[in-house]
């Protein structure tokens, strides 16, 4: 049975392998940096003509990310009582992990010139990333008992930093020698690691999707699924909104994350765009968060451990803050060097924890997962929509990314505010004490 379980966890962690390639490749890296100098080539600087609107492409690209959450941020709660309704999450995560590898394979075909098919092939790609966590993070409480959770977690997080970070360095070595295939630039290189990245996102998630199981439903598919769906959602809605933890831990997760996931889409850019560092020193920056990540993953997991699960998340969030504040004053590579360490180390922690804290919260003997992950998972979507949003309003305001860093801080502190607030009481035998 151990083995068994211990066979179970090690194929659901595979899922991080097989999409992480997408957070840095394509959102955090190699993408940003060929999307903004593509767009600067073609249309001779960075105002880009969008179906007949001029818009700075930085900002574009932001408000891209934040319409693709805005609308898995609107589909995930149905979707996901119709898979806790008919038991069938498995099928919901493999619809959303094809839609994100396909649109990756999709984003080899652009050039420069037709931005347009860019930012639908990124805003389907982002959807896709998204909408598969919702219901690859409910199998958590399905597959690790309570007390498992934060390792379990941190493992995933940190197999997903080790599989992207290969992929990477496989583009990387590719993408600086060009003339192994009798290339004059990279530009052909670079698209192809976008079609690697829906390749590897595709196949290995195949390993996941052969192991996960979910206790079946006597409902079955019929014309009212909408509906019942929709009722099994608002019966979950009822129980958050009388369960004081939840709410409250919802609505801190719901601030911090504005700010960590704004850095992590945008940290590209600004280093383009801020800095005007080159592209082989950006990947370099990417290649130092994901890889000091991996122990933060674990580091911090331990430190919950030791103390409380509350305690680790207010002491990343207080790193953040700082973060924030230093990226303000940041001018030169190395500067930005040291940012990017710090990052990575708080950047898998506050991850791993929040996913492993929040499935704790859960109730012990209810079947819809997936529903309770839809409003955590709705929580980090409203907050990105708001995070990338403001980030680039506020650069096509002022015409700097640094006033944006600023409020992202602000969002840090409240979320530090909110969790203080709250005290989370220790579980009975399902959970460590996070109080």
């Amino acid at each position: 049975m151990e083995l068994n379980r211990r066979g179970t966890i090690n194929a659901w962690c595979m899922y991080d392998w097989a999409n992480s390639v997408y957070a840095i490749v394509i959102k955090s890296s190699i993408f940003p940096v060929f999307y903004n100098t593509a767009t600067q080539n073609f249309f001779r600087g960075d105002v880009v003509d969008f179906f007949g609107f001029k818009v700075v492409n930085t900002a574009l690209y932001s408000f891209a990310i934040s319409f693709s959450f805005f609308v898995i941020a609107l589909l995930s709660p149905l979707l996901s009582g119709i898979a806790d309704f008919t038991g069938n999450k498995k099928a919901f995560m493999k619809f959303f992990t094809y839609l994100g590898g396909v649109s990756c394979i999709g984003l080899f075909f652009f050039t420069g010139e037709n931005v347009e098919w860019a930012i639908i092939c990124s805003i389907l790609a982002s959807i896709g990333y998204s909408g598969s966590l919702v219901f690859y993070n409910s199998f958590l409480p399905l597959i690790a008992t309570p007390e498992r959770h934060d390792m379990v977690s941190a493992k995933g997080f940190s197999l997903g930093y080790v599989g992207s970070i290969i992929l990477l360095v496989i583009n990387l070595v590719c993408i600086s020698n060009p003339e192994w295939f009798n290339l004059q630039n990279t530009a052909i290189i670079a698209r192809i690691s976008f079609l690697s990245v829906g390749i590897w996102w595709i196949g290995f998630a195949q390993i996941t999707f052969r192991s996960l199981t979910e206790p079946e439903s006597a409902n079955q598919f019929n014309l009212n699924i909408v509906r019942n769906g929709y009722l099994e959602l608002l019966k979950v809605v009822k129980e958050v909104r009388n369960r004081r933890v939840l709410k409250y831990f919802l609505s801190s997760f719901f601030f911090y994350s504005m700010g960590v996931q704004t850095v992590m889409y945008m940290a590209a850019s600004f280093g383009s765009k801020e800095l005007a560092l080159p592209g082989d020193k950006l990947i370099l920056t990417i290649l130092i968060i994901n890889v000091v990540a991996i122990i933060g993953s674990y580091a911090f997991a331990y430190l919950s451990k030791l103390k409380t699960n509350k305690f680790s998340l207010l002491m990343m969030l207080a790193i953040w803050i700082f973060i924030c504040l230093y990226a303000y004053f940041v001018y030169t590579a190395y500067q930005f060097y040291i940012l990017a360490f710090i990052v990575g180390l708080v950047m898998g922690g506050i991850q791993s924890l929040s996913r492993s804290t929040y499935s704790k919260l859960i109730p012990e003997n209810t079947k819809d997962h997936a529903s309770y992950f839809s409003f955590y998972d709705v929580a980090e979507k409203v907050a990105i929509v708001i995070g990338t949003f403001s980030y680039g309003f506020i650069e096509q305001w002022t015409g700097s990314m640094r006033n944006s860093t600023i409020a992202l801080g602000l969002f840090f502190a409240v979320g530090i505010g909110l969790l203080i607030m709250v005290k989370m009481p220790s579980l009975s035998k399902r959970t460590l004490e996070v109080s």
